[in-house]
């Protein structure tokens, strides 16, 4: 079962539960965090409470691709998880390499240590959802996307659902200096959420989920690359426990989990490039990517 959230007819947000046949549902709510609650509410699990809800349900005539799609929850923040791949790790030490000595690097012992590397990537108001624009730093001359696997969490690390994240990076700022990996990380519309919450319960086994990214350029191929989270390094409740630990964690914090997914060393996105990230049973998040002005031409 997922969930997406869309504009209506009133042109109001609102909730809808999509099942496997594709069968969309209109629920009472304008917020994922409504229906988590009201599924507390009534004892029940989201995907219970749910199931009950469409019984009596308008069915929506339009299918899927018609819908005008929104992020499917404004997350308040959104943490991300670095080098849980073994794929992610080598790209890191790619782009430091000019800059350690031979031998093991701290990308190599974070990989293998205990404690995974955890970091804060975005607020509601930097994230944007399936459709939207994501934009290139004008400081960064080498740019990539990260297709991850989203885990939607309540404020005890519980997972709620399973999502689909882009953590766009800049890999020449974070190469030059690991203490500069805030500023290769959060900027404006730098973070892609969508483009739907596939509940957890109805999540068979999260570590065989096939993750596929595509980047199209003047609508032709340029890249395309498929990664399955049986690949990760770390559980996700192992993360999502690091993530909690002495900290506050908010109803419907978002953490992606990491990449396996690295283009060619040699690539970069460009303006007007798209990006589709698919994860079958989610469902496809696709954004256009824009150059970012720098601060002195906005005003």
């Amino acid at each position: 079962m997922r969930i997406i959230r869309y504009f209506n007819g009133n042109e109001l947000p609102q909730l809808a539960a999509v099942t496997d046949e594709d069968k969309i549902y209109a629920l009472p709510y304008e917020d994922f965090l409504e229906l988590v609650k009201a599924a507390e509410f009534n004892e029940s699990t989201p995907l219970q409470h749910v199931q009950d809800v469409i019984q009596g349900a308008p069915l929506i005539p339009s299918p899927l691709s018609q819908l005008e799609l929104l992020v499917p929850i404004e997350a308040q923040e959104v943490w991300a998880a670095g080098v849980t791949y073994e794929r992610s790790r080598d790209g890191r030490n790619y782009e430091s390499s000019t800059n350690h000595a031979e031998g093991p690097t701290f990308y190599d012992k974070v990989y293998d240590a205990k404690r995974p590397e955890i970091f804060f990537k975005s607020t509601k108001e930097r994230t944007v959802g399936p459709g939207d624009t994501v934009f290139l730093r004008s400081d960064s001359t080498w740019q990539i996307p990260e297709p991850e696997l989203g885990i939607v969490l309540d404020d005890t690390g519980g997972i709620l659902g399973y999502t689909i994240g882009n953590d766009m990076s800049s890999r020449d700022i974070e190469g030059e200096n690991p203490l500069y990996l805030p500023q290769a990380k959060i900027w404006r519309h730098s973070c892609a959420i969508g483009p739907t919450i596939r509940l957890a319960e109805s999540v068979e086994n999260p570590y065989d989920l096939r993750i596929i990214c595509r980047i199209y350029r003047h609508d032709a191929l340029v890249f395309e690359d498929a990664a399955n989270t049986s690949q990760l390094k770390r559980k996700l409740d192992e993360l999502a426990r690091f993530l909690v630990r002495d900290n506050v964690v908010f109803n419907g914090t978002i953490l992606l989990t990491g990449t396996c997914i690295v283009p060619p060393n040699d690539f970069t996105l460009r303006e007007e490039d798209r990006i589709d990230i698919e994860i079958p049973g989610i469902g496809i998040l696709s954004n256009t990517v824009k150059q970012q002005q720098p601060k002195s031409a906005l005003r």
